[in-house]
């Protein structure tokens, strides 16, 4: 009895297995934009969302006013649904990478993801920015650290060595 007992906790307490969606640093990031991208009135996959992180796992956002100095916003993946999912699924929302650097040493990531926004996936883009992404391999599968971003403004452009052709 004891013995199931004790592997029943151990079996539960794995890591989950890895899926081709978190297989390696580009299937990740692919997946984590694929999965907050949709039209309007369309949900969301949450709980892969949920996955793409590691426990603790957090999102950042330095959000700059026209006037005054910037201030971070930080939320858990469960906090970041339920600020944003209901306008995302509402309004529609398709964020796509259009630039990636890389730096990785061993087991750890990371990834400068310049991205766009749009309302429509063919739609003009009413936003771009920078994500980076912090991301450590357990050896079966990639996870999300954090997830820091900026958005672009006219007093701060996406530097050129962050946009495609540099």
């Amino acid at each position: 009895m004891l013995s199931s007992i004790a592997l029943a906790v151990a079996l539960a307490t794995q890591t989950p297995p890895a899926t081709n969606d978190f297989a390696t640093i580009d299937s990740t990031v692919k997946t984590l934009y694929a999965v907050i991208s949709g039209g309007a009135g369309e949900k969301r996959d949450w709980d892969k969302f949920k996955a793409i992180f590691s426990p603790g796992g957090m999102l950042r956002a330095t959000v700059k006013p026209q006037n005054g100095p910037s201030r971070l916003v930080e939320m858990t993946p469960d906090q970041y649904i339920e600020r944003s999912g209901p306008m995302l699924e509402q309004r529609g929302f398709f964020e796509s990478e259009i630039f990636r650097k890389t730096e990785q040493f061993g087991d750890i990531a990371n990834v400068w993801s310049t991205y766009t926004s749009r309302n429509t996936k063919e739609g003009e883009v009413f936003q771009r920015g920078i994500n980076t992404i912090q991301m450590r391999f357990d050896g079966t599968r990639w996870w999300v650290i954090s997830i820091l971003w900026q958005a672009e403004a006219p007093s701060l452009p996406i530097p050129k060595q962050y946009l495609p052709g540099s």
